[in-house]
C-alpha cells in the first residue's frame, strides 16, 4: 500500500478535516503526519512550513482564499506543482470537475468522504 510522509487537509470545517483523516487512516495508507488547514491562505502556509507535504485534500468554497484558486498557486509552483490533490466538496461538482481535471487534480470526491471514494481516487497512485 502506499505511502505518504505528509497528508495537507485544507477545509474550513474541522469535522470534515477528521473524517478525510479517518478514511484515509481506513483504507491502510501508510501516513507519517497529517497538517490541517482552514482555507487556501493557511495551506500554502502548512505547505511551505512543511518537510515534505507528498498529497493534499482541498475543498473548494473556504473563506480567505477559495480551493480553485488554492490548486491554481500550488500546481503553478514547480516545487509544489506534482503533488496529488484530491478535491472533496459538498457542491455539485459535475460541472466543474472538468475545469478542476484541467488544473491537474488526481480526483474529485462528492461529500461525504467515505474510505471506498478515497480508495477508488487514490489506489492508482504509486
Amino acid at each position: 500500500m502506499k505511502a505518504f510522509r505528509t497528508v495537507l487537509i485544507v477545509d474550513d470545517s474541522a469535522t470534515s478535516r477528521m473524517i478525510i483523516q479517518r478514511c484515509v487512516e481506513m483504507c491502510g495508507f501508510e501516513i507519517g503526519a497529517f497538517v490541517e488547514a482552514e482555507n487556501g491562505i493557511d495551506g500554502l502556509t502548512a505547505l511551505d512550513g512543511a518537510d515534505t507535504v507528498d498529497l493534499i485534500f482541498s475543498d473548494i468554497n473556504m473563506p480567505k482564499m477559495d480551493g480553485t484558486t488554492f490548486i491554481k498557486l500550488v500546481k503553478n509552483k514547480e516545487s509544489t506543482a506534482g503533488i496529488p490533490i484530491v478535491v472533496t466538496s459538498s457542491v455539485a461538482l459535475s460541472a466543474v470537475e472538468s475545469g478542476l481535471k484541467q488544473l491537474g487534480v488526481t480526483g474529485v470526491i462528492q461529500k461525504p468522504v467515505s474510505p471506498e471514494k478515497v480508495l477508488a481516487v487514490l489506489g492508482g497512485l504509486s
